[in-house]
């Protein structure tokens, strides 16, 4: 009896279970019901409209112009002169001697009477095939009075086109509708985008994609953004038929007009408008454009951060991108360069470059203010030389907040005093000294007596990007320039302010360009100079002779030989 009972109480659960699910979706349905009758009932409101207000007007038949003789073109739709619609008109026609005409393309202008959201114009441009045109038009301010006009290409001139017919349409449909539309030029590249209408609502960014059949990887797209009176251009990349870029809505609240140009394939380096997209900017933000240079395309760079220019940042600020391997160089190229400059103050950051892309920070090491910088690409040089050049590629502005200047305290190029090997040493070498003059002579002669002179280097130009304090560390040999790295990025890592002096020097190791080291201890700048307090040059060779006389010299027996010119960041 039990047994029966327990069968028939699980029976009811299964069968309640079915019957829940069975109203799950029923509730479902309904819903989805209810939606589709009111849509539905909208288009009918809609529709009855069409009705009322076609019967309101006379419906005179449409005129078309003496150039439909000429050419025996005739229109199949529309049929009236004045009529209403419920978002959409067909407009279809035929042409006897197409094969005269200069162009491929029925040109289709429809200009609204009222200000819109979407402007007053809207154009599309209509393949003919074998004498055959057909287009539905939306009204890209939804709801309104149009006129539309056909234009038929000239059977003479290239580029020029005469009226067909015109006539007036009235929408009586809200919804704004700008078609995604492409001129001749954008059809002959088979341009097309990830975009369903060519009005849209973001918000500070606009991503940009789409495909360009037509066009190779030795081509580039341009875009152009303006909005009252403000206008930025900048040219893209095209690989395997596709481009993406996410363009800024620089100019604050509002409508952006974003033109997409192709290359005109009759003449070099021009671009012809492809098509228009129009875009509200719900953001009132307004952004600096960054400036890029010629150099940008020529060494395939893509800068993926920032976007723009104007962004606030405390001490470091973070930059990133990639190269395009089949660009010139792009294998040569290991590093890129960061030039920032606050007033007359300047410094210059490296960032390698690894598998053509880098991702990196650089300091905003003089304090708050505006930094103008400059990002850049190196030479690539078959010889040797002491002296690196580099080519901006773009520029922009970095606002700093940070809390007080920090230049000689912070990393910087060459001197890495924020790495564990360099803070570990630094440690080590000032251990049980008390004060910053104690440690800055340890560090000194630390340096001084741990690194020996390269003469070859010197003299055969071997200067090379990444010349800095841990690789000096490493070889245990360098020139000048490697002596104060290291004795830079130790003072550093011991919280004493320490700088790279530029000059020249003779009389010495060898005379020429030198460089040597300035220290901020107890409030004054000391000056030291560990290459020359590390020996001397006999013969092409280097003689270890360690000597204290370059710590703290007497300042005017130490410009006898050494002539300060400035500061390196």
């Amino acid at each position: 009896m039990k047994r029966k009972t327990w069968l028939a109480v699980l029976i009811c659960l299964m069968a309640g279970t079915v019957f829940l699910s069975a109203c799950s979706n029923e509730s479902s349905n309904g819903e989805a019901s209810e939606k589709t009758k009111e849509e539905k009932k909208l288009e009918d409101q809609y529709e009855k409209l069409v009705k009322e207000k076609n019967d309101e007007l006379a419906l005179e038949p449409i005129e078309l112009t003496t150039y439909s003789e000429e050419i025996g073109a005739t229109l199949k739709e529309p049929v009236y002169k004045k009529f209403a619609v419920n978002g959409e008109v067909k407009v279809e026609g035929e042409i006897e001697q197409y094969t005269n005409l200069k162009s491929d393309y029925a040109w289709i202008e429809v200009y609204s009477f009222e200000d819109g959201p979407s402007g007053d114009l809207h154009e599309y441009y209509t393949p003919i095939k074998e004498g055959k045109f057909e287009q539905a038009v939306h009204f890209h301010n939804g709801e309104g009075e149009y006129k539309v006009t056909v234009k038929l290409p000239d059977t003479n001139r290239e580029n020029y086109y005469y009226d067909l017919s015109s006539f007036e349409v009235i929408n009586v449909n809200p919804e704004i509708q700008r078609d995604v539309t492409f001129s001749p030029f954008g059809q002959a590249a088979k341009l097309s985008l990830d975009l369903e209408a060519s009005y849209v609502k973001e918000n500070e960014i606009f991503e940009l994609s789409g495909k360009a059949g037509n066009l190779t990887d030795e081509d580039t797209i341009m875009i152009s953004l303006y909005k009252d009176s403000n206008t930025w251009k900048h040219v893209l990349p095209v690989k395997e038929g596709e481009f993406a870029y996410d363009v800024p809505l620089f100019y604050g609240e509002g409508v952006h007009k974003l033109e997409v140009l192709v290359p005109d394939e009759k003449r070099d380096n021009y671009y012809q408008v492809a098509t228009t997209i129009l875009i509200d900017n719900e953001s009132a933000s307004v952004m600096k454009p960054i400036e890029f240079s010629n150099m940008y395309l020529e060494r395939g760079v893509t800068l993926e951060t920032p976007l723009y220019g104007g962004e606030e940042a405390e001490t470091t600020y973070n930059i990133k991108g990639f190269i395009d391997p089949n660009a010139e160089f792009a294998a040569d190229t290991t590093h890129i360069y960061v030039t920032t400059k606050k007033g007359e103050d300047e410094a210059l950051d490296v960032i390698p470059v690894e598998d053509y892309s880098f991702d990196g920070i650089f300091y905003l090491r003089f304090g708050p203010g505006t930094y103008d910088v400059t990002v850049s690409v190196p030479e690539i040089k078959e010889e040797n030389s002491d002296y690196f050049r580099y080519f901006g590629f773009a520029k922009f502005e970095v606002e700093s907040n940070a809390a007080e200047d920090l230049r000689d305290l912070l990393p910087s190029r060459g001197v890495q005093s924020d790495a564990p090997e360099i803070k570990e040493l630094a440690k080590e070498i000032t251990s049980g000294k008390e004060t910053d003059r104690e440690k800055a002579k340890a560090i000194y002669d630390y340096v001084a007596k741990n690194v020996s002179y390269d003469v070859q280097k010197y003299e055969n130009d071997e200067f090379e990007w990444d010349d800095s304090a841990l690789k000096t560390l490493d070889l245990k040999t360098g020139v000048c320039q490697d002596y104060a790295f290291l004795a830079i990025a130790l003072l550093r890592a011991s919280e004493i302010e320490a700088r790279f002096v530029e000059g020249r020097a003779g009389g010495g190791i060898l005379p020429g360009r030198h460089a040597w080291v300035e220290a901020n201890v107890d409030g004054s700048w000391l000056t030291m100079d560990p290459t020359w307090g590390s020996g001397y040059v006999d013969d092409d060779r280097f003689v270890a002779a360690f000597n204290e006389d370059y710590f703290d010299p007497n300042m005017d027996e130490f410009k006898k030989t050494h002539t300060r010119t400035g500061v390196s960041y």
